[in-house]
């Protein structure tokens, strides 16, 4: 179990609640059994375990004695536990006047992430944008914006992008349509900008870029974007966030959707052309482009 030594608290909390809640049911103790044992009520637990909220060093003591943790385990979760209970503010809430409660949690999710495999069957992911491009994009968006907080939104993407490089780099998956390239958003020049920075990314060897071209057919039709975040070492997703027009665009981590959209995101990879056939198709793309111009 890796231990989370940097970024927000969010993802130390959710790891030791998912550990807590693998050692409740390793027991065989129900959570109002746990309650119990700690004097509170079984909201208090389900929260627990669900890393919404942080969990003391008495509650912490307790749980390890009643679960008969080991030392070496139990300093494992007792760093998770000390790193949960952080109140270091991250770099975003300089923008939280601007940032909705969402992206706020998105973002606490992507700094934490060791891998994130997202697809996006109409723009560019934020992570490999150019700041034109994201500008084109976030003025054009559902809510009015104004100005300042269009260059706001832009900067915070902007700095997203650190996650790629530098110590730890974030692991990224990005699977692509087609119609992602296609799509001239802010116009040609924007668009060859953004693609020829498109293949700067891809080029990183903690990126892989995959595009689905239309040829695929129904194999590769998904009507909304998504993103799988991997907390720690594991391979699994531990939360999926959802993107939609409507008041279903958020975060889900029940098993039933994280086993489908896991599913859909290799089915979808199946449909896709290879990472180097990829970039030859972005790089042809391109050429359309400057040779249209």
């Amino acid at each position: 179990m890796a231990v989370v030594t940097g970024g927000s608290p969010l993802a130390a909390r959710r790891r030791l609640g998912s550990e807590l809640r693998k050692l409740r049911d390793r027991h065989g103790l129900t959570a109002e059994e746990v309650g119990g044992h700690l004097n509170c009520h079984i909201s208090k637990v389900s929260r627990l375990e669900l890393g919404k909220r942080a969990c003391s060093k008495k509650d912490f003591d307790s749980l390890m004695d009643l679960y008969e943790v080991d030392d070496v385990r139990r300093e494992e979760l007792r760093q998770l536990m000390l790193r949960g209970n952080q109140r270091v503010p991250p770099w975003w809430q300089a923008y939280n006047d601007v940032l909705s409660a969402n992206y706020a949690e998105f973002l606490s999710y992507e700094a934490e992430a060791t891998h994130c495999r997202e697809h996006q069957p109409l723009f560019i992911p934020g992570l490999a944008q150019t700041a034109d491009y994201a500008r084109a994009v976030t003025d054009n968006g559902i809510a009015a914006l104004g100005p300042d907080q269009v260059d706001v939104l832009v900067e915070v993407r902007m700095r997203r992008q650190e996650r790629l490089r530098g110590k730890d780099p974030l692991r990224v998956d990005l699977l692509i349509t087609e119609a992602a390239l296609r799509l001239q958003v802010g116009g040609p020049q924007v668009m060859i900008a953004q693609l020829d920075h498109l293949l700067s990314v891809s080029a990183l060897e903690n990126v892989s870029l995959r595009v689905i071209p239309f040829t695929a057919g129904e194999r590769g039709a998904s009507t909304g974007a998504f993103t799988l975040f991997t907390l720690g070492d594991d391979s699994d997703a531990d939360v999926v966030f959802t993107e939609s027009a409507d008041a279903r665009t958020g975060f889900r981590d029940d098993p039933l959707s994280l086993r489908r959209l896991t599913r859909l995101f290799g089915n979808l990879s199946a449909a896709a052309l290879s990472a180097d056939d990829s970039a030859e198709f972005v790089e042809r793309v391109k050429g359309e482009l400057i040779a249209n111009g």
